[in-house]
């Protein structure tokens, strides 16, 4: 696959997250993909176990993503999950092989205010 098809391919992914049609949504991966979450210490290997663990998830998810870039096999992509109502900024990483995410690691950090010793520096993000 060259930049354009993967591109195209994250675009599917992440719309069919956000319309919750786990069907669509995990067809990116690799059948013996992993996916890592640092933060928690877990890891989840093969895509029918990754779209179960998904599933299982009883909060209504949304995805609103706000950029990706990439070249290659490797791409990154950076939204905003919002689980009931409450934001979490979001990157995914993801490695392609043969075309198909055969790794991924997300890292997630809920929203702060901003430090006050900078804001004379500081333009809001909206």
């Amino acid at each position: 696959m060259d930049d354009r098809e993967i591109r195209a391919a994250l675009d599917r992914h992440w719309a069919a997250s956000d319309a919750g049609d786990l069907e669509a949504e995990h067809e990116i991966y690799r059948d013996d993909a992993v996916l890592d979450y640092p933060q928690s210490g877990e890891r989840i290997r093969g895509r029918r176990n990754i779209q179960s663990s998904r599933a299982a998830q009883p909060n209504r998810k949304r995805f609103a993503v706000r950029r990706i870039t990439g070249t290659n096999n490797l791409w990154v992509t950076e939204y905003v999950l919002t689980y009931d109502g409450r934001p979490s900024y979001t990157v995914s990483i993801m490695e392609f092989l043969d075309g198909k995410v055969a790794r991924e690691t997300q890292y997630f950090s809920e929203a702060f205010e901003p430090g006050p010793s900078r804001a004379q520096w500081v333009d809001r993000i909206p």
